[in-house]
């Protein structure tokens, strides 16, 4: 069996690895979101284009929110210290919440009041047609290679983690990658909308459909920024373990002779990859104090073999059912 020493040292080039893949990623679509948010408020100027301003301002957004999720691959990477004993990990969540609730909304409300502010002046295209086109093309092509990288990553670990892709995505601690595939497929399709906004335009004449199509931008930067936010909320506020990692900690412990059951489990995300776990646990009557000392140790290291992702393991070993018994009798006299 490997050492403490071994077994620290194998997570943390785990870790290493994974961080340093999401941050190319991240750094891949930030390249990308900056150059198209240029392109598109350049395109939109040119243009007159609402729905490829509030596109812009998407990108903006995309951008900002990568680069805080570069920040917090880099705040949450510092080992623990005296003032944050299991770590920084969680503030790899908070940096998300941020960047869902602010930079989005923020974006948002740009699209929505500009798509507004232009309704109601009925402008719209001032027969820049084909730059808009082209604009929106490139975008598209940049915003798929970014998809498609995002999407390479996240199937690769979806395979390492036994897991389909969607339950990857929808199970997974780690904010990086999958925030970056889903602002990525939410760009896409803003740019369809915005093309088909466009496009409506220009066949019916209808200065309506261009800043409607900016609406229905901002609409979706909204629906984005809940979909974010909700995700980073609950792992900021304490969320558990996956259910099947509390199953498997639940089997691994008393799968151990001595152990008779689990009475009461309690665990709690510290990180993207980093848990804790808190169990109070049932052993049988007979077993000595150096016994119980060597049980909770090898528990430690299965579990941590078991779960990877467990780094904090407290057991708390309870008196037996009889000899819990006899202590509360004694206890009552």
């Amino acid at each position: 069996m490997e050492d403490r020493a071994e077994r620290v040292s194998r997570r943390s080039l785990r870790r290493t690895r994974q961080a340093g893949a999401s941050k190319k990623t991240v750094y891949f679509a930030i390249t990308a979101n900056a150059v198209i948010a240029i392109a598109k408020f350049v395109g939109g100027a040119a243009s007159g284009s609402t729905a490829m301003l509030a596109e812009g301002a998407h990108s903006v957004a995309d951008t900002t929110n990568q680069l805080m999720l570069l920040l917090s691959i880099r705040l949450g990477a510092r080992e623990p210290d005296p003032g944050r004993p299991f770590g920084h990990g969680q503030e790899r969540f908070l940096w998300t919440l941020l960047a869902a609730t602010g930079m989005f909304v923020a974006g948002a409300v740009f699209a929505i009041g500009y798509g507004v502010l232009e309704l109601l002046e009925s402008s719209g295209e001032q027969g820049g047609f084909g730059i808009a086109y082209t604009v929106l093309g490139l975008a598209f092509v940049a915003e798929g290679v970014s998809w498609l990288r995002a999407l390479h990553q996240t199937r690769r670990e979806a395979r390492e983690s036994e897991r389909t892709l969607l339950g990857h995505v929808r199970t997974s601690r780690d904010p990086n990658v999958k925030m970056v595939l889903f602002e990525d497929t939410a760009a896409l399709v803003g740019v369809v909308i915005a093309t088909g906004g466009v496009a409506l335009h220009q066949v019916t004449g209808s200065p309506f459909w261009d800043p409607g199509a900016s609406i229905l931008i901002g609409l979706l930067l909204v629906a984005v920024a809940v979909w974010m936010g909700r995700d980073a909320g609950h792992l900021v506020t304490g969320a558990a373990a996956r259910p099947d990692e509390r199953d498997a900690i639940e089997r691994t412990i008393e799968s151990f002779d001595g152990v008779v059951e689990v009475q009461e489990l309690l665990t709690m995300a510290l990180g993207p990859d980093t848990l804790l776990v808190a169990a109070r646990v049932d052993l049988e009557d007979d077993l000595g104090s150096d016994r119980v000392e060597e049980l909770s140790s090898e528990i430690d290291e299965r579990l941590r073999e078991t779960v990877p992702d467990v780094t904090e393991v407290f057991l708390d070993a309870t008196p037996g059912r009889q000899r819990g018994a006899e202590l509360r009798d004694l206890a009552g006299r």
